[in-house]
């Protein structure tokens, strides 16, 4: 089976260009479940009702979320109407503390009956948020997710590259794979670990190509030279996609599959 994950979605170009380039990828990948994280899908901070409906409309089944997640008020009523009934999924970190609304993994039933257990953690070195350890609440749910699931994917929010990485292996083995998120910059160490999982330490996004992060490069630059707050706009102009498929080989009989590839997909919409 294979997963397509779209990294980071940054504003309308972001939520445009998945849009415009799933057919393509549907066509050429066969995915048999698409994921995104969605953090920063209306106007590069937070997601709103609408644009998540414009998100899954697209026909991504899934999405991830991060440390931006509460930006939009109106998110806190969907995320405990998902935790609820399970429709159109919206993940936040699940170690953010007890009594956080919503849910931090969704088990995806598969057209061919297998069951993929996504799971959305965040980590803690230089994000601010007051958020549980993110190695031993992943304990705690991948243990509870191989009762009933074939395959684990795991969306890792996290800033720091160290603590990525050391995510990864210390999960290896034990989930069918681990993407990394939140930086918006694609880096090329995709791999599949010595234990069977399938790592990357950041996919990217889904943005403007010519920006810094997905915001415009001019007020970005501005901020740096003033060292005063300036402004934040999604920048003008072609969106990138950055995303991974991953193929997951289940016909083997260890209880949580293994990944056997992971592809990174990095090109410009019109180039």
């Amino acid at each position: 089976m294979k997963i397509l994950f779209f990294s980071d979605i940054v504003g309308r170009p972001g939520r445009k260009a998945v849009s415009e380039s799933l057919k393509m990828l549907k066509l050429e990948h066969n995915p048999d479940v698409i994921i995104a994280n969605g953090e920063n899908a209306a106007g590069g901070l937070g997601i709103d009702l609408k644009t998540a409906d414009e998100i899954f409309n697209a026909g991504v089944e899934v999405m991830t979320s991060g440390n931006h997640i509460w930006s939009k008020k109106e998110i806190k009523v969907y995320l405990e109407k998902t935790s609820q009934d399970n429709k159109k999924p919206i993940l936040r970190p699940a170690n953010f503390p007890d009594g956080a609304p919503g849910v931090g993994h969704h088990i995806f039933e598969t057209e061919s009956g297998l069951k993929v257990g996504i799971l959305n953690l965040m980590g803690r070195v230089f994000i601010p948020d007051l958020i549980d350890c993110p190695f031993r609440k992943a304990d705690k749910l991948v243990e509870q997710l191989s009762e009933s699931c074939d395959v684990i994917f795991v969306d890792f929010h996290a800033e720091a590259t160290s603590e990525k990485i050391a995510f990864g292996h210390y999960l290896d083995g034990r989930v069918s794979a681990i993407v990394g998120t939140h930086t918006h910059v694609q880096t090329a160490d995709e791999k599949i670990l010595p234990k069977g999982t399938a790592y990357i330490t950041d996919v990217g996004m889904c943005g403007p190509a010519d920006s810094v992060l997905g915001i415009n490069k001019n007020f970005i630059i501005e901020r740096f030279l003033s060292a005063r707050p300036s402004k934040f706009e999604i920048a003008p102009g072609q969106a990138q996609i950055n995303a991974v498929v991953i193929t997951i080989e289940t016909d083997s009989e260890e209880k949580i599959k293994k990944a056997s590839k992971i592809e990174r997909i990095n090109f410009v919409l019109g180039n």
